[in-house]
C-alpha cells in the first residue's frame, strides 16, 4: 500500500468520525442555544433564532480559526449570565457594540500573548468545574424536559434552586397530564440512548446514540400528536439579525460600555481558555491547545456576534465534551456543526419545529450527568487530599454561584496550598552518642522564608558533630538555603567538626522527578 493510499483512507476515515461527531454536536446545541438566549433575557419566540446564529459563527468561523480543534464555541453560559446583566443596565440596544468591543479586547489579548496564563491550572480544578458544570446542565435540563421552566432561572443560587427541586419536576411528570407527555419523551430519548451505547450492532454503531433518540422521540411525538413545546425557528432568519445603528455607536465614548466590554472578554475569554484546557485533558488526537490563537479566534467570533447583534460565543464545555465522545477528530467536526445549524435555520426550519424540545433536553440531562465523575474524586481522595478538596470546593461553589466564582475560588484554593507547601519545611535530627554521628533529614521545601528554622537547628549540634545532611525528601531548595548550608559547613569544619552533604541526591532527586514518574517536576535551584 502507498503512502499516498494510506492517508487518503485515513483522511476518509476522520471525514467519517467528524460527520456523525458533528450530527451529536448539533442535537446538543439546539437546546443550549434556545435556553442560553433565553436565559440572556431574549423573547422564546426569537431566542432559539438568536442562540443557533451564535452557534454557527462559533462553528464555522471560531472552528476555523481556533487554536484547540476539537473545541466547539457558541453561546455559554457566563456569557450568557453577563449579558442578561449588561441588557437590564445598559438595554438590549447596547449589547452589539459591547459584544464587538469585547472581540477587539479578546483579539488584542491574544496578540500580546496573555493567553497561555490559562494554563497554570490545577487538573482537580478543571474537573471540579467539569462536575460542577454537569450538575448545573443536568439539574436545569431536567426541568426542561418536562416543559417546565427551571425555577432557578435568573435568580441567585439558582442552580441550587433547580437541583433541589428536580424531585418536584419527577411529581410533575408523572402526576400532571400538561407535563406527561414531555417527560415521556424525555425518558425515551434517554433511555434509547443508554440502550443504542450498551446493546447497538457493531455496524451500526456509527450512527451516534442522541441522534437515534432525538429522531425516534420526534417520530413518536409527531405519530400521536402530542401536546409537548417544540423548537421554535423564524421563517426569515433577518427576522433574529439586529446590526447596531449610529446611535449605538455614539454610547463608544461612555466608560460604562467599556467596563462591560472588558468584563464580557474576560468571562468568555477565561471560559474558552479553561474549557480547551480542559478538551487537552479529554484527548489525545490533536496537538495541545494554542491559546493565543484561540483567544484571537474567540476575538474574531465575538466581533462577527456583536455586528449583526447576537449572543457572544465563548468555547463551550458540554458541546466540546460531546464532540470527544462522539469520537471527532479534526476541527472538521466543530465547523460542520455550525453548517447544520445555518442549513437547517435556513431552508429546513420546519423540521426544526417537528423536534421536541423535552427530547433535546434529555440529551443535555444524559450529557452532564456524564460530566460527573465521581471515579476521579474517589482516586484522587486515595492520592492528595488536599487537590479533593480544592476538586470539592470548586464543584460546590460552580453549582452555588457561577462558573467563574467557583473557578476562582478554586484558584485561590490552589494558591494557597501552593504557598503552604512552598513554605514548609520539617527538620528531623537523629543523634547517634555512640557513634558520634548526627544525621539530619529536610523535608519539604527549603526556602529563604524557613532560613532562620534551619540556621536554629544547626546552630543547636554540637559543634565536634560529625553530621550528614540528607536532601532526598527535599522538593526545593533556594539559593539562600544553599548557601547557608555551604557556609555553615565551612565553618563547622574549621571548629573541628564534620559535615556531609549528600549533592547526588539532590542531583538524582531532580532528575527522577523530572523524568521518572510522570507525577509532577520538582525544581531545584541548586549551585
Amino acid at each position: 500500500m502507498s503512502a499516498v493510499t494510506s492517508q487518503n483512507e485515513t483522511r476518509r476515515f476522520y471525514l467519517k468520525e467528524d460527520l456523525l461527531a458533528s450530527f451529536v454536536v448539533f442535537l446538543v446545541a439546539l437546546p443550549l442555544s434556545l435556553g442560553l438566549a433565553l436565559v440572556a433575557g431574549y423573547p422564546f419566540e426569537k431566542a432559539a433564532a438568536v442562540g443557533l446564529i451564535s452557534g454557527a459563527i462559533g462553528g464555522v468561523v471560531v472552528g476555523f480559526f481556533s487554536g484547540c480543534a476539537l473545541q466547539v464555541s457558541g453561546a455559554a453560559n457566563g456569557a450568557a449570565v453577563t449579558v442578561a446583566a449588561f441588557a437590564s443596565e445598559l438595554g438590549f440596544e447596547a449589547l452589539g457594540l459591547i459584544v464587538m468591543l469585547a472581540g477587539v479586547i479578546q483579539l488584542a489579548g491574544g496578540a500580546l500573548r496573555l493567553g497561555p496564563v490559562f494554563r497554570a491550572v490545577s487538573p482537580a480544578l478543571i474537573q471540579g468545574m467539569l462536575a460542577g458544570i454537569g450538575i448545573l446542565i443536568f439539574a436545569s435540563q431536567f426541568h426542561v424536559m418536562v416543559d417546565d421552566t427551571p425555577p432557578g432561572t435568573g435568580k441567585e443560587f439558582g442552580g441550587v434552586i433547580n437541583l433541589w427541586s428536580i424531585s418536584d419536576a419527577v411529581l410533575k411528570g408523572f402526576t400532571v397530564d400538561a407535563h406527561r407527555p414531555a417527560a415521556l419523551i424525555g425518558l425515551v430519548t434517554i433511555g434509547l440512548i443508554v440502550l443504542w451505547n450498551d446493546r447497538a450492532p457493531r455496524m451500526l454503531k456509527m450512527v451516534p446514540a442522541p441522534l437515534v433518540g432525538v429522531g425516534v422521540a420526534t417520530f413518536i411525538a409527531w405519530r400521536f400528536g402530542f401536546d409537548v413545546k417544540y423548537v421554535p425557528a423564524p421563517d426569515r432568519l433577518i427576522d433574529a439579525i439586529s446590526f447596531p445603528d449610529t446611535a449605538s455607536f455614539a454610547r463608544v465614548s461612555e466608560g460604562a460600555i467599556w467596563i462591560a466590554a472588558l468584563t464580557l472578554a474576560f468571562v468568555s475569554g477565561a471560559e474558552s481558555l479553561l474549557t480547551a484546557t480542559a478538551v487537552d485533558a479529554m484527548q489525545r488526537h490533536t496537538p495541545r491547545t494554542r491559546y493565543n490563537k484561540e483567544l484571537i479566534a474567540q476575538g474574531v467570533g465575538n466581533f462577527l456576534c456583536g455586528a449583526i447583534g447576537v449572543l457572544p460565543v465563548s468555547g463551550v464545555i458540554v458541546r466540546s465534551s460531546a464532540n470527544v465522545m462522539a469520537g471527532a477528530r479534526t476541527r472538521l467536526s466543530t465547523m460542520l456543526h455550525g453548517v447544520w445549524i445555518l442549513l437547517f435555520i435556513t431552508m429546513l426550519p420546519d423540521v426544526l419545529r417537528m423536534i421536541p424540545v423535552a427530547s433535546l433536553a434529555a440529551v443535555l440531562v444524559y450529557a452532564g450527568a456524564k460530566l460527573i465523575k465521581l471515579g476521579f474524586l474517589r482516586n484522587l481522595w486515595q492520592q492528595d487530599r488536599a487537590e479533593a478538596g480544592i476538586y470539592a470546593v470548586t464543584l460546590g461553589m460552580v453549582v452555588a454561584t457561577d462558573v467563574l466564582t467557583g473557578i476562582a475560588v478554586g484558584v485561590g484554593l490552589a494558591l494557597a496550598r501552593l504557598l503552604y507547601t512552598f513554605s514548609t519545611l520539617e527538620i528531623s535530627v537523629e543523634e547517634d552518642k555512640e557513634s558520634g554521628k548526627t544525621e539530619i533529614n529536610l523535608r519539604g521545601a527549603a526556602t529563604f522564608i524557613r532560613l532562620p528554622q534551619l540556621a536554629s537547628a544547626l546552630e543547636a549540634l554540637s559543634p565536634d558533630a560529625h553530621i550528614q545532611v540528607h536532601l532526598h525528601d527535599l522538593n526545593y531548595i533556594d539559593h539562600a538555603c544553599l548557601d547557608l548550608l555551604l557556609n555553615w559547613h565551612q565553618q563547622h569544619q574549621s571548629a573541628g567538626g564534620e559535615l556531609t552533604i549528600d549533592w547526588d541526591e539532590l542531583h538524582g532527586l531532580f532528575q527522577q522527578k523530572a523524568w521518572g514518574d510522570g507525577n509532577g517536576v520538582a525544581r531545584m535551584a541548586a549551585t
